[in-house]
């Protein structure tokens, strides 16, 4: 039996007005609504009392990872996209501004970073050597983005309204040559979540109440896999094979056949089950359970929940590492990331903003891994 979401999320919203209590999922409580092509953007309202609280420390000459790659984490809150060295877990950096970004991911070679620039029409472009930044014209109010393996295409989920009618259902495909919007595909209606097939064949989209199957080389739907259930999360399994997709309505996870949509099996999680991502040998699976504050471990195997893990309050992304030894939390609330050793099932650092950090203005709703440029 579906139960209605209760959210336990507080998002600053309007600068320095009050918090306020959402019921329905975050583009509710930024005003998400109307046609899906209005004509007048929104104002940035990037300078509420405070500033954005992540803050990189005074160390002069620190200026990139030490080490392999880096962290890209989106601060809906926090109106700016953090630089982290994903080994020290060390903020390196907070200079990208953005408008309530919920969405961010990067090229393979980690040259170049996409961000939902969720507050506006735009995904915010920035060249990671140089640090330049550029704005592509999307549609209302993106919500997520994804980069296709090759690094040649960028998806990006446009949410228009919230749901029903006024909402878009728009998949826009940007050129990563060339930066402009290239394509439109028509999805179901409110697209939240996109996710590649390691192969880049095929992109998964969750919608209000269907998962949409593109066919990446011909640029459209192919499968429609209904879910009234309304699912949220979505990873897929490095065969691409299977789906994994939260629906926090139902309070499970279900797993799917990529292929044909049927489900092999639904698991039973905590309450709100929100965000999913696999480890690289598609051994686990990670589900962030936003109102218990935990996050549920998968065997995939067996399709069981083998672990509970606490975290932050109100866990709401979710990304394990390249090379699949930690798994990052973002939550909401908290305003901070836990960050869990795979092998342990611990977890072994916090990060957050520093002194003088007020946690519920980060909310990082978005986090990519990418090689250091």
């Amino acid at each position: 039996m579906l139960k209605k979401i209760s959210r336990r999320r507080l998002l600053v919203a309007g600068g320095a007005a009050g918090l306020v209590m959402l019921t329905a999922p975050v583009g509710a409580a930024l005003g998400l609504t109307g046609s899906s092509s209005p004509q007048a953007r929104p104002t940035p309202t990037n300078s509420a009392p405070g500033g954005p609280k992540w803050e990189a420390p005074s160390r002069p000459g620190l200026k990139r990872a030490a080490t392999g790659y880096l962290a890209y984490v989106a601060l809906a809150g926090g109106y700016n996209v953090s630089t982290v060295d994903a080994a020290s877990h060390t903020i390196l950096a907070t200079d990208i501004k953005t408008d309530a970004a919920q969405g961010v991911a990067a090229t393979p070679d980690g040259k170049k970073l996409y961000v939902a620039d969720t507050g506006q029409y735009d995904v915010l472009v920035v060249n990671a050597v140089d640090h330049g930044e550029r704005t592509v014209h999307v549609g209302p109010y993106p919500k997520d983005v994804a980069v296709s393996p090759d690094g040649t295409k960028v998806y990006v989920a446009v949410t228009g309204g919230d749901t029903g009618p006024g909402g878009s259902d728009t998949i826009a495909v940007i050129d990563t040559a060339t930066d402009t919007v290239v394509h439109q595909i028509q999805v179901g209606t409110t697209p939240r979540k996109v996710v590649f097939s390691r192969d880049g064949a095929r992109a998964y989209v969750t919608c209000e109440d269907r998962v949409s199957v593109i066919d990446v080389a011909k640029g459209r739907v192919i499968h429609t896999f209904r879910d009234k259930a309304g699912p949220q999360g979505i990873a897929v399994d490095p065969a691409g094979r299977t789906l994994y997709v939260t629906e926090p309505m139902a309070g499970r996870v279900s797993v799917i056949d990529a292929d044909t949509g049927r489900t092999r099996q639904r698991i039973a999680a905590g309450d709100q089950p929100w965000a999913v991502d696999v480890t690289p040998d598609g051994a686990r699976a990670y589900v962030t359970q936003m109102n218990d504050d935990t996050v549920a471990v998968i065997d995939t195997a067996s399709r069981k929940i083998t672990g509970q893990i606490a975290v932050g309050k109100l866990p709401e992304s979710v990304a394990v590492t390249p090379d699949g030894r930690e798994v990052w939390v973002g939550n909401g609330f908290s305003g901070s990331v836990s960050v869990i050793d795979v092998a342990s099932g611990a977890v072994i650092a916090t990060i957050a903003g520093g002194t003088g950090t007020k946690p519920i203005d980060a909310e990082p709703l978005g986090i990519a891994f990418a090689k250091a440029p």
